[in-house]
């Protein structure tokens, strides 16, 4: 790859910006990389020059893109669990919102001829996914803080960033795998929790909410090479602005996941539900899935990592967290 000289990176410290960071570094190696750390947040990769901003300080965002004058930005940082974002709300509009505006207004004003791409997510989408598998023409109908946010996320790019400017939304749906922390997060839940029983720390007894809804599921490194791919054909992309869902389009209940991790557990273990882990809003959606034909069409992209491989290497990650007295 080639063409990218300065390039900005947020969120490069989260689950997602772990597998980013350094194959961006890799594929971009004489480009400049700097990195948009938060206040208080340690960031030793010494492939990337880190500059502590947060995004929602216009005025601090303001100077690190004049500062940078990047021609790349990789928009990741916000707000991820839908869990969290149910209760707490203006935080999730702050983070999710507030510091895409900030970024894109600086950006017209100081890179107007950037490649950005965006990381939105598949909960745009909304009441929209009632239907079937979404694809990019669905109608953006969000039913929580979060994908309200996200979808006005994307409209305020859409809107702010000049005219020479090339904008790449990606709606990823769910994804995981190793290095995934966050207990927000269905799988690593389990996984965690899978790993506390093993271990004595936990009772036999797992902890769950609704089990049965289906959704769409991805390995974090498929997603993370479609990022990539899109990254490589911004320029040749026909529109300013183009919307990719990031998906395998075939739904797994739940369940099959949880029965699935079970099935590698080294102990036995009961599945009790939690009312507090039943969420509303988009969580009566029976089945979410995405379309992903676009983004196959104009990348070649493929799914690589069956989501047995993803649950597997999912659950050896907290076991070595565990192993090193995590």
């Amino acid at each position: 790859m080639d063409g990218y000289k300065r390039i900005m990176l947020t969120g490069g410290s989260g689950f997602v910006g772990s597998y980013l960071a350094p194959a961006v570094a890799a594929a971009f190696p004489q480009a400049e990389r700097t990195v948009i750390a938060r206040p208080g947040e340690t960031w030793d990769d010494p492939l990337w020059r880190p500059i502590v901003v947060n995004l929602t300080d216009e005025a601090a965002v303001e100077r690190a893109v004049r500062e940078t004058r990047p021609d790349l930005v990789l928009h990741l940082a916000g707000q991820s669990s839908v869990g969290r974002a149910l209760g707490a709300a203006e935080e999730t509009w702050r983070v999710n919102f507030h510091g895409a505006f900030a970024l894109a207004s600086a950006l017209a004003r100081h890179a107007p001829e950037a490649v950005t791409l965006f990381t939105s997510s598949a909960s745009v989408y909304g009441d929209s996914l009632r239907d079937g598998a979404a694809n990019e023409d669905a109608a953006l109908r969000p039913l929580d803080a979060y994908g309200r946010s996200k979808a006005a996320a994307e409209a305020a790019l859409t809107d702010l960033l000049a005219p020479d400017a090339r904008l790449i939304v990606a709606r990823p749906v769910n994804h995981s795998g190793p290095r995934q922390t966050s207990k927000n997060f269905v799988l690593a839940s389990f996984a965690s929790q899978i790993v506390a029983i093993e271990s004595g720390r936990q009772e036999p007894r797992l902890m769950v909410g609704d089990i049965s809804k289906a959704r769409d599921f991805l390995d974090v490194r498929d997603v993370v090479e479609a990022y990539m791919l899109l990254i490589a054909q911004a320029r040749t992309l026909p529109e300013r602005v183009s919307h990719f869902n990031v998906a395998s389009g075939a739904p797994r209940t739940i369940r099959s996941l949880l029965e699935t991790l079970r099935a590698r557990a080294h102990v036995a273990f009961d599945i009790e539900v939690d009312p507090a882990l039943l969420r509303p809003s988009s969580a009566d959606i029976a089945s979410i899935a995405c379309d992903p034909a676009r983004l196959c069409a104009a990348t070649g992209w493929r799914q690589r990592h069956t989501l047995e491989d993803m649950l597997q290497s999912l659950l050896d990650y907290w076991r070595a967290i565990e192993g090193a007295g995590a």
